[in-house]
């Protein structure tokens, strides 16, 4: 029997606005603000890698699910959209505990950008962590990639709008002070607490505790105090060195 094992190395890492994983929606399309872009890392940065691919609108991306402990993978796992009560298979899932820690991610590639030595790749909504490992990127082809009428279990519809989002008077004020440079901001939040990004088994639950989350520079804290309502409670600079 030959020797299956394969040592990979990344040919790109991918900057997005996630900076944890507690943050990251659980599908792309889903928080249409949450963009990225991929950058190709040395020896692989050459425009000739990516020559044709403009004309491709997706693409298919190959990552490294880097935050998530290694070793640690059961053979049952417990999808969010089951309520994070019901076992299913890991290979009838896409969780990220895995027994090899691969996952992929169908993305929209709106720009190339070769300059300055940097390879870039512009797309729209991504579901990574910032500085997420990419082992592959392949294009998206839609007459063989593309199945209207798959079957896909329990995850056969679009997840619905867990959480209406209320902006405390502080966020409010924040979040008009960011749209003058980084627009649709407030958007972008209410996309992401939408689907609520708390543990599976959290969800339904009303608390006094506050959560918060890194998105972009921001930390953004919020709680849920009333059922299917989620409060902005405030947005700080990472650094805590601004308080609006």
């Amino acid at each position: 029997m030959s020797d299956l094992n394969l040592t990979l190395q990344p040919v790109a890492i991918i900057h997005t606005p996630y900076q944890e994983k507690f943050s990251v929606p659980r599908q792309p399309n889903l928080v249409q603000d949450g963009t990225g872009i991929v950058e190709l890392l040395p020896p692989y940065n050459f425009p000739e890698a990516v020559r044709g691919l403009e004309q491709f609108s997706h693409l298919w991306l190959i990552f490294q699910f880097d935050k998530i402990p290694q070793g640690k993978w059961q053979p049952t796992v417990r999808p969010p959209r089951l309520g994070g009560n019901q076992r299913v298979g890991v290979f009838a899932s896409r969780s990220t505990h895995r027994p090899n820690p691969l996952g992929l991610s169908k993305v929209e590639l709106r720009k190339i950008d070769c300059s300055q030595g940097k390879v870039l790749l512009y797309l729209g909504s991504v579901d990574l962590v910032n500085g997420t490992p990419i082992f592959d990127i392949k294009p998206y082809i839609a007459y063989a990639d593309s199945e209207p009428n798959a079957i896909s279990g329990f995850a056969q519809a679009k997840p619905p709008v867990l959480l209406q989002v209320k902006f405390s008077p502080d966020a409010q004020t924040a979040v008009q002070k960011i749209e003058e440079f980084q627009p649709h901001f407030q958007r972008f939040i209410t996309e992401v607490l939408q689907q609520d990004p708390r543990p599976a088994y959290q969800q339904g639950q009303i608390s006094e505790r506050i959560y918060g989350v890194h998105l972009a520079n921001y930390n953004v804290t919020f709680q849920i105090r009333e059922l299917g309502i989620v409060e902005v409670v405030n947005i700080l600079l990472n650094d805590n060195s601004l308080h609006f």
